[in-house]
């Protein structure tokens, strides 16, 4: 702790030279009452004139200080002048000090002992006040201090009297012990100056973090949506020419080929349901960001599930020679069978990709009315550090390489998401080396009499008999639907744009249109829809097909009522979404069928 006896430095300097002249107001009327009141009680005929003298100089010299007090306050103190200012204060405190000395002078030998005990008590009393209030810079108090005692001690020595001998001796002890207290005071200020300095510092390096770290969240929120728009804006570029090679390839395949025309046309097929399977799995990541997945809650038995995906994925673990085993079970649950099946289809797919020695076990176990559906592996596991990340996108364990036959490292983030559209949440357990659990919790129910929705997609022998608009702005795509669905039966007409479509129309009135949603000049496919329905009528079927993966498209999209695809479209899913339009049954419903199969991904609108 700094010697208070020393002056400070700079602003502290001056926080306690503010902290003494805001004392001094407050002691203006008291220093008056007291003065004015000694001379009522003290004067008599030999000391009337002295004591008035006295009490004038008293209060001209409180009013003078209070009135210098003021005016530095009122003004910005340069920590350059307070050393200055601390001369000042000591010269008027040494005047004040002195003229109240100077009551012994004009009192003491001229009124009674009664009289001279009250003011060597008065003097007593404002010295300790003074400590109070001049005690932030001590100096200034030792001054008034030491002048005061000092004029009284040398009138007490002129009375050689043994009485005011011994109360000059008891107003010196009196000082000294208002010294050392003074010096505590000073102490207290100068440490409580510095702590709010010291706070006054951190509050304004905490705004100064606050700022950065706001900053910083503000960058990381427009790189997470540079990098949504980037992959929406290239999952939809990518899905067009995959969309239009899909319909192409179909057509195709109706074609007379040789043997080895088809081994070519079988390589090109899985070649492009690779692409599409990954632009799935972008859109399912893109669709859950955006909040348009509305679970379809419903009570099915697990164990037709459960089979339906070992079937799928089975082969996958015997192609790695590991064992892929399922325990039988009874339990109904109510949730959404899409979502649970891509759940666990996401699980299960980890576990046999990071397995390679001993196997895969899928389990339920009933827990308080809930049914823990359990994935266990002998994989490679997963580090306590790792637990959170791995559910990030596109983080995976092992492939610095970024080998797309490992993914995309979207699968945990899908599965956790969905888990919390369903109101549960996917818990790990793991250990490096001895392989990994996850657990995913879901409400038992009783079995009424339901569908489990995972049937077998019929095949397409029958056709259609229908006239079909496409709108579409892309010639390919224009060119590749035309002829799937003149295949299929129908007669078809394709337009580029909205007044196109509307001037075809008028001609040959439409029994279905099928709309891209991005059209030109910023209009969408809902408009088109619906423009037609305001000249043939609300009741005319409708589909739409986007490749736009960004999420305010999408809850655009939905919005608009019409049922929905996205690109890449299989010929299956084009065939059941005509199926579902032209007889008014719900998309989504039965698109729970096709979202059970291996190469579908989330289709709900």
């Amino acid at each position: 702790m700094r010697n208070p006896l020393r002056l400070a430095e700079g602003r502290t300097l001056v926080e306690q030279l503010r902290l003494l002249l805001g004392n001094v107001g407050s002691s203006v009327v008291p220093t008056i009452l007291v003065a004015l009141l000694l001379v009522w009680v003290l004067s008599n005929e030999s000391n009337a004139t002295g004591l008035r003298v006295w009490a004038g100089m008293v209060i001209l010299s409180k009013l003078w200080c209070a009135r210098e007090a003021r005016r530095m306050l009122a003004m910005e103190i340069p920590p350059d002048r307070a050393r200055g200012l601390v001369w000042q204060q000591m010269s008027l405190n040494a005047v004040d000090g002195a003229i109240w000395g100077a009551l012994g002078w004009a009192a003491l030998g001229t009124t009674t002992m009664a009289g001279s005990v009250l003011v060597v008590a008065v003097l007593a009393g404002v010295a300790g006040s003074s400590m109070s209030s001049l005690a932030p810079v001590l100096p200034v108090f030792i001054v008034f201090g030491s002048t005061e005692l000092a004029v009284l001690a040398a009138k007490l020595w002129t009375l050689d009297d043994p009485a005011y001998n011994a109360l000059g001796v008891a107003g010196f002890l009196y000082v000294v012990t208002l010294l050392g207290q003074a010096r505590n005071s000073a102490k207290a200020a100068l440490a409580a100056i510095k702590l709010r300095f010291e706070n006054v510092e951190l509050i304004e390096r905490l705004r100064v973090e606050t700022g950065h770290a706001q900053a910083a969240h503000q960058q990381a929120e427009q790189a997470n949506l540079a990098k949504s728009k980037f992959l929406a804006a290239a999952s939809h570029d990518l899905r067009q020419p995959i969309h239009a090679q899909g319909l192409f390839l179909e057509v195709l395949a109706r074609s007379k080929l040789t043997a080895s025309q088809y081994d070519a046309l079988a390589n090109a097929r899985a070649t492009w349901q690779a692409s599409a399977e990954m632009l799935d799995t972008l859109l399912d990541f893109s669709r859950i960001e955006a909040g348009v997945v509305e679970p379809q809650m419903q009570v099915f038995p697990l164990q037709p599930l459960l089979n339906k995906i070992e079937n799928e994925l089975a082969p996958q673990a015997d192609a790695k020679g590991i064992v892929y085993r399922s325990r039988e079970t009874h339990v109904a649950v109510r949730s959404d069978p899409a979502l649970v099946a891509l759940i666990l289809r996401n699980l299960v797919s980890n576990a046999i990709r990071y397995t390679e020695r001993g196997g895969v076990l899928v389990a339920c176990r009933e827990r308080g009315g809930r049914a823990v559906i359990e994935v266990w592996d002998t994989g490679i596991g997963i580090d306590a550090s790792q637990h959170e990340d791995i559910f990030r996108e596109f983080h995976q364990l092992g492939n610095a390489e970024r080998d797309r036959r490992k993914g995309l490292g979207l699968g945990l983030a899908i599965a956790q998401g969905l888990a919390r559209a369903l109101g549960t949440t996917l818990v790990l357990a793991s250990r490096p080396g001895r392989g990994s659990c996850f657990r995913l919790a879901l409400p038992t129910a009783q079995m009424g009499v339901v569908s489990s929705g995972v049937e077998v997609i019929p095949g397409h022998s029958s056709v259609f008999d229908v006239r079909v608009l496409v709108i579409d702005d892309d010639d390919a795509i224009r060119a590749g639907m035309r002829q799937l669905l003149t295949a299929w039966g129908c007669e078809c007409d394709v337009a580029d744009s909205i007044e196109e479509a509307l001037a075809l129309a008028r001609l040959r009135p439409p029994g279905l249109v099928i709309s891209d949603y991005r059209l030109r000049e910023l209009r969408t496919g809902a408009e088109a829809i619906a423009a037609l329905r305001a000249e043939f009528g609300l009741q005319l079927p409708a589909l739409l097909i986007t490749g736009d993966t960004a999420p305010q498209r999408l809850r655009e999209a939905r919005a608009s009522g019409v049922p929905l695809l996205h690109k890449p479209v299989s010929p299956n899913q084009l065939y059941h979404g005509l199926v579902c339009v032209l007889n008014d049954v719900e998309l989504d419903s039965s698109f729970a069928m096709l979202e059970a199969t291996p190469d579908a991904g989330l289709k709900r609108a």
